[in-house]
């Protein structure tokens, strides 16, 4: 088993020892989980660079994890279930989604184990084992987030890896200096401070034309106090960069981070607790038969990226991952396997990761590929079952409707078998907040409108509960709910003007960006790109769900505060001209 150790550093208990229904008290460990995997293995021949690592003396490829376990006291009281909790940068999701527990929040000096807040309890009293596990090794290095330690690839004289990355940077005040990552994440440096075919530009919107700023107006570095210091994961201009506008960075960089080592942490991971003895560190020896896996945002597009590769089959050939929920990702996927990917890059007109969208095979008529986003699982007569979940706003993002149309957006695609759509109508990217605000609590950025307040944990937590009866062969789930071509309940976005332009001060845009095609020169069946910055292409069939004359969405499974509205619930709004863009 590719797990060979497990090694606890912390043992508490749950909220004091609280008793949660029939399951009883629960307990946290955390530690470090210890992987060694064979590179030549068909079962890791997805992970891109992976026969580039450094090998141990058994020619295995070695890595850890953070991890963290939550789990009932009393194995034998809980249902038998892990969730699999896939960490989002670092931070622990489920328990904040499904249970409203108050998420802490890591900076360079905080508390590496703060106590974990169950909230109302949901997960425990339904007896869930939570595992939280690393898979991304570029996160922020802060105590408290949960991390991979993973190597780079190496060329054949053992040194670094060179090549060119794309970057998007973008802030909400003035600045003279970027860190060349997204939100604090570990950069990737420049290798030639003074590279002449390094190259800087900046739009106002991701589909307008680029403007190029002269080499000579900027460069590889960063000012303290009005200083300059030279320093290769940075870079700078004098003269400034504009609060919101788009800065787009193509430059060469080494260390090829082997980033799919994140997709066997999770896999072998699963694996381990189901599977694994006791001599194996495992805690749950013989408690857990199934796991279901929820992913939010970034990291449901690792899902996605995860069920694309079909890294589902660990190395004894058996399937890991029995239910996933894939929420709020869309029709995107990530660079979480690219040579020099970025984990947390999240703009649709900056990745490759996008056709196919559907699960079932469907012909981009560009260029006439055929291809769907479960075609290795279906191939190989995967069980496995997914939910896609999403908000307005991944339809109004321009990417969640293609999960169910055609890539132009002219006729409905059926779901498969083995998944299910969910749109969850008039909701945001988070869950709704109250008090109403128009400021994003833990990022600082400000909306033009107040944020959505919708709160739909309760259609996540009976995506949970209906995920685990149809794994568990209990029980179909609901059919599909979402927008449809055939019923006129999906739109062009453009469609919905002659609404909102009767509501004072709604504030609708008076132009959509729509995701296109964009050609990276992706390498044949790996995941490498050649053509930096990519070219544009022609862009894909974004649909929205319609509105009635309050503006609110007709399409999806509706909540009482979207049923019987006191006010107009979108999954959109406008920067805050505060915030510049």
């Amino acid at each position: 088993m590719p797990v060979t150790g497990f090694d606890i550093r912390l043992r508490r208990p749950l909220a004091d020892g609280r008793e949660f229904g029939q399951t009883g008290a629960y307990e946290e460990l955390k530690g470090t989980l210890h992987f060694a995997i064979d590179p030549e293995h068909a079962a890791n021949a997805c992970i891109t660079d992976v026969k580039l690592a450094p090998r141990n003396a058994d020619g295995l490829v070695e890595f850890s994890s953070d991890i963290a376990i939550l789990l009932p006291v009393d194995r034998d009281r809980g249902n038998g279930r892990m969730l699999l909790d896939i960490v989002n940068r670092g931070n622990r999701v489920s328990l904040p989604m499904f249970n409203l527990g108050v998420r802490p929040v890591f900076d360079a000096d905080s508390d590496p184990d703060p106590l974990v807040d169950p909230g109302n309890g949901f997960l425990m009293r339904h007896g869930y084992t939570v595992v939280s596990c690393g898979w991304q090794k570029d996160t922020p290095d802060y105590p408290g987030l949960i991390r991979l330690y993973g190597p780079d690839a190496v060329g054949p004289d053992g040194g670094p890896i060179t090549g060119r990355i794309y970057t998007q940077l973008q802030s909400p005040a003035p600045v003279d200096s970027f860190k060349l990552s997204d939100r604090d994440h570990l950069a990737y440096p420049a290798v030639d401070m003074d590279e002449a075919d390094a190259v800087l530009t900046v739009r106002d919107m991701p589909d307008l034309e680029p403007e190029t700023i002269p080499r000579d107006r900027w460069r590889f570095g960063r000012y303290e106090n009005g200083t300059y210091a030279a320093d290769p994961n940075y870079v700078c201009m004098e003269s400034g960069f504009e609060k919101g506008r788009l800065y787009q960075i193509t430059y060469t960089t080494k260390g090829a981070r082997v980033l799919g080592l994140g997709f066997a942490a999770l896999r072998d991971c699963a694996s381990w607790i189901k599977h694994g003895d006791a001599d194996s560190g495992n805690p749950t020896e013989g408690t857990i038969d199934q796991t279901l896996v929820y992913g939010i945002s970034q990291t449901g597009r690792f899902l996605r990226t995860y069920l694309y590769n079909d890294a589902n089959v660990d190395e004894e050939g058996r399937e890991a991952l029995d239910g996933v929920i894939s929420h709020v990702a869309g029709g995107m996927r990530g660079e979480f396997n690219q040579r020099f990917g970025q984990c947390s890059k999240d703009r649709n007109q900056m990745l490759t990761q996008m056709y196919p969208f559907a699960d079932v095979p469907v012909t981009d008529p560009e260029t006439e590929e055929t291809d769907s986003l479960l075609r290795r699982m279906n191939g190989r007569g995967s069980k496995a079952k997914v939910f896609f979940t999403n908000s307005s706003a991944e339809y109004h993002r321009g990417d969640a409707s293609l999960l169910h149309t055609d890539p132009d957006g002219r006729r409905d695609v059926p779901h498969g078998p083995n998944a299910r759509i969910y749109h969850f109508t008039g909701t945001q990217h988070g869950l709704g907040v109250w008090p109403p605000t128009d400021t994003a609590a833990l990022t600082g950025d400000r909306a033009q409108n107040t944020l959505n307040q919708v709160d739909y944990s309760p259609l996540l937590r009976g995506a949970l509960v209906n995920l685990d009866r149809w794994v568990s062969g209990d029980a179909e789930p609901p059919e599909s709910r979402h927008p449809r071509v055939d019923d006129g309940t999906a739109v062009h976005p453009e469609s919905l003007a002659d609404v909102f332009n009767r509501i004072p001060e709604a504030s609708f845009p008076d132009r959509f960006t729509i995701p296109r095609r964009l050609d990276f020169g992706l390498a044949e069946n790996v995941e490498q790109t050649r053509t930096l910055p990519p070219a544009p292409g022609v862009v894909w069939g974004t649909l929205v769900s319609a509105v009635d004359a309050d503006g609110n969405e007709v399409a999806g499974i509706t909540l009482p505060e979207v049923t019987v509205p006191l006010a107009t619930h979108t999954g959109w709004t406008l920067r805050h001209p505060d915030m510049g863009g």
